[in-house]
């Protein structure tokens, strides 16, 4: 359990979107409140999710070969199958955009900025602040929050932790706190290391623009241009690596 809770918030930690609308959020009027408020709003929809599945399982393990204990890791499964073709076809359209980049297609998408553009086929791009959009159902941005990232209230930097949130990968670690056992204190210890590690760059984040307000508004701003370039490669990646991790792993334990 532990080792798969650890590989699941290093993903969610890695995950470029929540990233680049925090650096947002943290780099406008009075952002460091409102980079406290997303970072609570987004552990507190951890820890609800973690509360819940110990509710249901009273903190005590299904038995390895029982019903409930063949769902989860059937769940698990279908979850790792899930992330493998999300990631597959994020890889394939990353391939048609440059190819229609390369043959002088228009295939600009995702994000626009201010002081610079959205990159082209979703890969990448250059600038400094910008608009970034929220999550459509296909997991590419919508408009439904572009203002709100542009100049985010209080409420709206904690909405924007919610709908950021990549559900299917605490989906993932919701199953997998399954096999939790709190009769032993590690369980609790991996529970918090879970948390903390899915937040880790959004509490590094909090920390600069909090010690080194006038520095961090540069680099942040850099490092949500490097996202912008590189967010599809690493969205593929980790849905892979992940995906692949999970589905064999489950199956093997299934039919072992």
């Amino acid at each position: 359990m532990v080792l798969d809770l650890m590989l699941i918030g290093l993903a969610i930690a890695l995950d470029p979107l929540p990233v680049m609308a925090f650096v947002l959020v943290v780099t406008s009027a009075r952002g460091a409140r409102k980079g406290l408020v997303f970072i609570l709003a987004w552990l507190a929809c951890l820890v609800a999710v973690i509360a819940i599945v110990l509710l249901v399982t009273g903190g005590r393990p299904p038995a390895p070969r029982s019903p409930p204990g063949v769902a989860a890791l059937t769940i698990k499964s279908a979850i790792g199958l899930g992330l493998v073709a999300y990631g597959l076809r994020r890889r394939r359209r990353m391939r048609r955009a440059r190819s229609d980049a390369a043959g002088g297609g228009d295939a600009r998408t995702t994000f626009t900025g201010t002081g610079g553009t959205g990159g082209t086929g979703g890969t990448g791009g250059t600038g400094g602040t910008g608009t970034l959009r929220g999550l459509d159902a296909a997991g590419e941005p919508s408009t439904a929050t572009a203002s709100a990232v542009e100049s985010p209230s209080m409420w709206g930097a904690a909405a924007l932790a919610v709908l950021l949130q990549p559900w299917g990968l605490v989906a993932a670690g919701a199953v997998t706190v399954i096999e939790a056992n709190t009769s032993h204190p590690a369980t609790f210890a991996a529970l918090f290391g879970f948390c903390l590690l899915a937040s880790a760059g959004l509490l590094a984040a909090e920390l600069y623009i909090v010690f080194s307000p006038e520095v961090a508004q540069v680099r942040l701003h850099g490092l949500r241009a490097w996202l912008l370039r590189h967010k599809e490669q690493a969205i593929v990646i980790g849905s892979l690596v992940l995906g692949l991790w999970l589905t064999a792993q489950n199956i093997y334990l299934l039919t072992g």
